[in-house]
């Protein structure tokens, strides 16, 4: 067996997501990563320290190129268009990388580990900034995000697990979906603005 030539963190982790992708998360040990890679199990320890860490930075790493995705699909556009956009683009990685997405979804401690919320965070501040024409401030604006998350994560988590068995297209549901959360969003900002206009 030959040691792949120019191996670095970098490509240890890109070759960890794509085992995620081809076998599932679960199917990610170091033992088949090293073989993935033409290596020995242990010169993996020059680039990660054990599974447990290898699962964080997969999160990490899903969650950056995830954070990428979304802000491409938001580029040049605003409000509704800016909001479907980056829910196909969400869908979309998910679709692409369903391994990689299962790593950020639960492959690592996200409440006490301040490298990881950092990385979340981008993700939040960006769905922020979309929102943010629709006028929803301080709590109701994070309340939002997290229904936003909450509406993409559930279908796209349905759709890997293949819950969507019925012969109706379920791109049809997914759009019906989105028009729901941003008339909602819509009926939210016009009571707050009615709530101002009453004080």
């Amino acid at each position: 067996m030959m040691a792949r030539a120019g191996l670095d963190p970098n490509s240890v982790l890109q070759a960890a997501a794509e085992l995620a992708d081809t076998t599932g998360l679960d199917n990610v040990s170091l033992a088949e990563l090293a073989k993935k890679l033409g290596i020995r199990t242990p010169s993996l320890y020059n680039h990660v320290n054990g599974l447990p860490e290898l699962r964080k930075k997969l999160a990490i790493y899903g969650t950056e190129r995830l954070t990428q995705a979304l802000t491409m699909a938001a580029v040049g556009k605003s409000e509704d268009d800016a909001v479907r956009s980056i829910a196909a683009a969400y869908i979309g990685f998910v679709r692409r990388h369903p391994g990689l997405y299962e790593a950020l979804s639960r492959g690592a401690d996200w409440k006490r580990d301040e490298e990881l919320q950092r990385v979340s965070k981008t993700v939040v501040d960006l769905v922020l900034r979309v929102l943010e024409p629709y006028g929803l401030k301080d709590e109701m604006a994070i309340h939002t995000v997290r229904g936003f998350r909450s509406l993409l994560h559930g279908f796209a988590s349905l759709e890997q697990q293949g819950g969507f068995g019925m012969a109706i297209d379920s791109e049809v549901s997914f759009q019906l979906l989105l028009d729901t959360f941003l008339a909602g969003i819509r009926s939210l900002y016009a009571a707050a603005g009615n709530e101002k206009d009453n004080e």
